[in-house]
């Protein structure tokens, strides 16, 4: 008898009711697709443009060649800064301060200057209603050294102050001489126009911001503390107005930081049995064993990330301003967060936004090529993101070493993360308002500092604390920040200087309106 193949079998077909419930499965799915893509068009289009419409600014003159040739005298102070020594190139300090007051008569003939903790600066300028609460200028006199053995590749030796090319070269053209000069500046031209500020002006300049601010920002903060001083807004270093940067904006975009990330560093030692490498303890038992294991850890396992916070907004902010699919995805974090969050944690700098860092930066073990060390010791630095703390991260710590024979130990100079100034403030609108009046076309978000700065010290008498100035930077310019030829356009110095000279002007006069552009 012969057998019938599977394939000569009769195929069983799908009965009228089963084709019905498929189709109408199938509509229903893509019912709900087209439903959802409404919904996240809809909610793309709702978001409108966050950004303040001001009339364009009164132009201001300033001599530009002027502004330039005092910050290129200004960096041929070597004001490099040091933690242990606090009279390193003190002499430079005190030569600098002298220079300062040479360029600058107007402003030394009219504000009070106050030396504070040895080397940085207080300048006072007494307003006309003693109810306005003050504001705070800030910009540090010191500088970060040339790394060694670097110096063959400036293109101009930084220390020279050269001005070529239409830029001023050199270390702290752009950290933070260029800040500091441009508002002297300012100061000294209001002065000569006969401005009298409504509320008290201060210019703090730190000189050891570099390292940590103790001797400078710290002493003055508790000066004004001492003088029951409480600032309406303190506006110091720190995010900039960024250009192709940011993948999908167009637009130049004016970070304006309302907090800044905190800083922890951790030291990890481990003991263990030193000996002859020719017998070795089991695996994972040696010194360098059990802190390679830890390290991994910590460097794998690494606290989460989210949008959240300062990130969050300052998406929600520029999101109505991008193109393509990139407004889509912001505008529609509910739906798209995941695959967003997944890009921005591959960037080094996005990434920084998103979560607690944890950095490994020093690793110390033997000394000999057949000796097993004794011991092993790490350092691992984090930056708190606004939410964290100094002792949620010890925890974190404690729980990736998961070993009862490490010693964790935080060192001094560590620092909470900054509260988050309110964007809706007169304050932040007032900074807004200024970089729109002067800079047509920039877009204006809150951002989050992750680095750090002297103004964390000023939270403790003001609850609007900036870390912006209008340096303009591309891509190719970021690593000139604390590295090879740092410099500043002579164009954009002069911007600098338009943008304090505004910004105290638009301060001293009565709240201006505004309102969101459509």
């Amino acid at each position: 008898m012969r057998r019938c193949s599977r394939s000569s079998w009769p195929k069983a077909r799908p009965s009228t009711a089963d084709r019905v419930v498929i189709k109408r499965a199938l509509w229903l799915v893509l019912g709900l697709l087209l439903l959802l893509a409404a919904a996240v068009a809809v909610n793309t289009w709702r978001q409108g443009s966050r950004q303040l419409d001001v009339p364009a600014a009164p132009p201001v003159a300033v001599d530009e060649r002027s502004v330039a040739d005092k910050l290129a005298g200004a960096i041929r102070f070597q004001t490099v800064s040091s933690l242990e020594d606090a009279q390193l190139n003190a002499e430079e300090f005190r030569k600098f301060h002298a220079y300062l007051e040479q360029r600058f008569p107007k402003v030394h003939a009219t504000l009070r200057r106050e030396v504070v903790g040895g080397l940085s600066l207080l300048y006072t300028w007494p307003g006309s209603d003693p109810k306005a609460l003050p504001i705070m200028l800030m910009a540090h006199q010191d500088v970060v050294p040339i790394a060694p053995g670097t110096e063959p590749n400036w293109k101009a030796s930084p220390f020279a102050g050269e001005t070529k090319g239409g830029f001023v070269w050199g270390r702290g053209a752009w950290d933070d001489k260029g800040n500091l000069i441009s508002q002297l500046e300012a100061l000294e031209m209001l002065v000569g126009e006969g401005f009298k500020p409504r509320q008290t002006i201060y210019l703090a300049s730190g000189a050891d911001e570099e390292v940590g601010g103790l001797r400078g920002a710290a002493q003055i903060v508790k000066l004004l503390q001492s003088r029951n001083v409480r600032l309406d807004f303190v506006i110091d270093e720190g995010l900039l107005i960024t250009d192709g940067i940011m993948p999908g904006l167009n637009q130049p975009a004016a970070l304006i930081g309302i907090a800044e990330k905190g800083y922890m560093s951790v030291v990890l030692k481990v003991p263990a049995t030193p000996g002859h490498s020719s017998m070795p303890p089991p695996a994972g038992q040696s010194a360098i064993g059990m802190m390679s294991a830890a390290l991994r850890r910590l460097d794998d396992e690494q606290l989460p990330a989210a949008i959240r916070g300062v990130a969050r907004e300052m998406f929600q902010t520029v999101a109505p301003e991008m193109s393509g699919f990139g407004r889509v995805a912001l505008s529609n974090l509910w739906l798209f967060g995941p695959l967003v969050q997944a890009q921005l944690e591959k960037g080094a700098s996005t990434n920084a936004m998103l979560r607690t860092t944890t950095a490994l930066t020093i690793v110390n073990a033997g000394n000999k090529d057949n000796v097993l060390p004794g011991n092993a010791e790490a350092t691992v630095n984090f930056r708190l993101l606004p939410g964290d703390t100094r002792d949620s991260v010890m925890q974190h710590v404690k729980a990736k070493v998961a070993n009862d024979k490490f010693e964790l130990k935080a060192l001094d100079g560590g620092a909470e993360p900054s509260p988050i100034s309110p964007t809706q403030s007169d304050s932040y609108r007032l900074v807004n308002r200024t970089v729109r009046s002067l800079f047509p076309g920039t877009i204006v978000a809150p951002g989050l500092m992750i680095g750090a700065t002297d103004s964390r010290y000023y939270s403790a008498i003001s609850d609007h604390v900036y870390r912006f100035s209008p340096v303009r930077a591309k891509p190719e310019d970021l690593p000139r920040f604390h590295g090879t030829n740092e410099r500043i356009a002579t164009s954009n110095l002069a911007e600098l200087v338009r943008f304090y000279h505004q910004l105290l002007r638009n301060a001293s006069a009565a709240p201006a309106s505004v309102s969101a552009s459509s």
